[in-house]
């Protein structure tokens, strides 16, 4: 360690190491810290940046791979999924589940099955209204029937899906209105 620049370091180096050792409360790592804290402001320096205020830099570079040591502890601060017990796990969301999926995929299918048994005219009115947006108005002016009539399609629609609903869940369910 002849040049002068490593003579400098060398100055900082216990001092360094005093800090850090209170800061991470082991010496070895604190050791560690110190000299990654030399060799990156060492790098620094041959690359030919200037550095005005080496103590500064020297302690600015050990604080911030404290922080980063810190950082990476406490992202493996977790315990192996496979380790825990099986009533311990995490569950998967709600939607997800294994049983939740497949009720949702029993309900869609008894929708689709209630709006393929309406009339033609009447599934018309419902696709048109629910599915597509349109307004009473709007889907008698392309049906060419009365808004009237568009309500009741849309009505009678309702009430045959919350029946397949009702069917599918097993019988009369207490359960929110489709409007």
């Amino acid at each position: 360690m002849s040049t002068p620049r490593i003579a400098v370091l060398e100055r900082y180096h216990r001092e360094l190491l005093q800090f850090l050792r209170r800061q991470v409360g082991d010496v070895e790592t604190a050791a560690d810290l110190t000299q990654e804290s030399c060799l990156r402001v060492l790098s620094l320096q041959s690359s030919g940046q200037p550095v005005l205020d080496l103590r500064a830099l020297l302690y600015r570079t050990a604080r911030n791979l404290v922080i980063d040591q810190r950082r990476r502890a406490s992202h493996r601060q977790h315990e192996d999924i496979d380790t825990l017990a099986e009533t311990e796990q995490p569950l998967a969301p709600r939607h997800l589940q294994p049983e939740e999926m497949l009720s949702c995929t029993q309900q869609v299918r008894a929708l689709v099955r209630a709006i393929e048994s309406l009339p033609p005219r009447c599934r018309e009115a419902f696709v048109l209204n629910r599915f597509e947006g349109l307004s009473h108005q709007e889907v008698a002016d392309r049906m060419s029937i009365s808004r009237n009539m568009v309500a009741q399609h849309v009505a009678r629609a309702l009430v045959v899906c919350q029946a397949g609903l009702d069917r599918a869940a097993g019988g009369p369910a207490v359960r929110e209105p489709l409007e």
